[in-house]
């Protein structure tokens, strides 16, 4: 993974370990696609879980491994806007209950028996069309974008 640019101001890792959405760009014959997802950052790669029969991000990364993802923190009371953005390829994997579960407490909390009962169901009884999407970024910008907030807001 090469980092062309670091002006984020926080460690990469702890910026990614923060609960938010990604936008995962994919190809398709009709044009660019962008997906907001769930991630996880694990052993350096963004994992995102997704289902054949569901998701379309998934056919769409089997035909072509070329991705690109962006990754934004944005609290304009304070003026933060911090930004991380990923190119590199992708690969649909088979699901891993394991890693769901790390995925899914990330956003749901550790109390499985609080969640939504559809993430409970994926976890507990996964469906046949159930996939991960691992992406392997081979160049990051991350980025601090941040700015002072006008007074009164």
């Amino acid at each position: 993974m090469d980092v062309v640019e670091d002006s984020l101001g926080v460690d990469i890792g702890v910026f990614l370990a923060r609960p938010l959405f990604a936008h995962l760009a994919t190809r398709s014959p009709e044009g660019p696609r962008e997906s907001p997802v769930w991630y996880l950052w694990e052993d350096g790669s963004l994992w995102i879980d997704g289902d054949r029969d569901a998701n379309s991000f998934t056919s769409r990364v089997a035909r072509d491994e070329r991705v690109a993802v962006g990754i934004v923190d944005s609290e304009p009371r304070r003026g933060l806007i911090q930004h991380v953005g990923m190119r590199g390829t992708a690969e649909v994997v088979p699901f891993d209950r394991d890693r769901a579960t790390r995925l899914y407490e990330r956003y749901l909390g550790s109390d499985v028996e609080s969640w939504d009962p559809r993430f409970q169901s994926y976890i507990r009884n996964p469906a046949e069309s159930s996939v991960f999407v691992r992406v392997d970024p081979e160049t990051v910008v991350a980025r601090d974008q941040s700015y002072a907030p006008a007074p009164g807001r």
